[in-house]
């Protein structure tokens, strides 16, 4: 049955359908964009503590959700929240040594996976599906700004 559903779609409709598994795989295995596993990643690349301004800068998500999950981290202990010394009005987000050490088994945990879910291409393999998969993006960008203008 499989097949004959296959040979009736056309190949751009299974490669959309692929892109949307490959969406869904990744949200629910390694966590969405806007998540508390981004949000912890983020603070421990830029040495574990950050502004909300700027973590939310850096997470390209609204207030409200980075809120959100900001009170969910802080509520696990993995962070704190605390007033600028510089500007009052400012809360500075820093991870906690539980925080740290979360991010870190995160880190590796990602780090392990990445290399598992791209074991069965060459090395050669990933560099072409990147270039392909950048240039689709591009693509796709310069559609979304079409759509913008109209």
């Amino acid at each position: 049955m499989e097949d004959c559903e296959a040979q009736e779609q056309t190949i751009g409709h299974r490669i959309l359908h692929d892109l949307g598994f490959f969406g869904h795989y990744m949200h629910f295995n390694v966590g969405g964009r806007s998540g508390k596993q981004h949000t912890l990643a983020k603070l421990h690349r830029a040495g574990g503590q950050l502004s909300q301004r700027e973590l939310q800068e850096r997470s390209g998500i609204s207030s409200a959700a980075l809120s959100e999950v900001l009170s969910k981290l802080e509520g696990e202990g993995l962070i704190e929240r605390s007033r600028s010394e510089e500007d009052r009005r400012q809360m500075q987000i820093a991870l906690t040594e539980e925080g740290v050490r979360r991010a870190v088994q995160m880190k590796a945990a990602f780090d392990e996976f990445e290399v598992e879910c791209l074991a069965c291409l060459s090395d050669e393999e990933q560099v072409e599906l990147l270039c392909l998969l950048d240039r689709l993006a591009a693509h796709w960008k310069g559609m979304e700004r079409k759509e913008e203008c109209a």
